[in-house]
């Protein structure tokens, strides 16, 4: 379960506190899917950062699975957000000499253990119609495929939140549809909770849980 609560998020600036997330709260339970739609400026990455590990906020609490990942130590930290937590972004982020295989594979490189994990990323690439691309480089494949791959490299490690962050906003609309299905059946089938942020509404609507961040609160759609 991924617990928020009371969670605010604030930045100095020369003319004072500049306070981006004001007392946030929310519960999603696994295999939950949720969708944030807001206007530009509205914190929405910010507070995909602090669910992910990535940044922490001024105050409140996030809880995953029972833990508060900002007290682990550092090194404990790196270790909860590599194997509870999966990303994926607008700009796919691969790595442009490394095979589609090889890219998949990337977070299970520091993995105490990597057993399974080449069968797990070939069922991966299959399930999301590359099996016949592990060999290619990001280079030579479409938007879509490269978008693809970044779903199955944020899976391979089975996180149990995986967070979105416009994953479809530099795809054409036939793209678009593909990528969302995929991420949906994907979500389904592993019992993953899903938070996308978008600007998409008809990607947004997609979702059983749809949430708006606005005036630096979040309310249900």
């Amino acid at each position: 379960m991924l617990e928020i609560n009371r969670l605010y998020k604030s930045y100095p600036t020369p003319r004072g506190q500049l306070e981006v997330l004001s007392g946030i709260s929310l519960s999603l339970s696994r295999g939950d899917a949720a969708s944030i739609m807001g206007p530009s400026g509205s914190g929405k990455s910010t507070l995909l950062y602090i669910l992910g590990a990535l940044e922490p906020p001024t105050s409140g609490t996030v809880t995953l699975d029972g833990r508060n990942p900002f007290e682990l130590p550092e090194k404990q930290l790196a270790a909860f957000r590599n194997r509870q937590v999966g990303f994926v972004f607008q700009d796919h982020c691969l790595l442009p000499q490394c095979s589609v295989l090889e890219n998949v594979l990337v977070p299970t490189l520091v993995a105490e253990s990597r057993n399974g994990s080449h069968d797990r990323a070939q069922a991966l690439l299959e399930q999301v119609g590359l099996k016949d691309r592990l060999d290619h480089l990001p280079g030579e494949l479409s938007g879509g495929e490269q978008q693809r791959v970044a779903l199955a490299r944020a899976l391979i490690r089975e996180p149990l939140l995986l967070l979105c962050d416009e994953p479809t906003g530099n795809l054409d609309r036939a793209s678009a549809e593909t990528v969302a299905s995929m991420l949906l059946d994907l979500q389904r089938s592993r019992q993953t909770i899903l938070i996308v942020v978008t600007h998409n509404p008809d990607l947004a609507a997609k979702f059983p849980v749809r949430l708006e961040l606005a005036g630096k609160s979040l309310k249900k759609l």
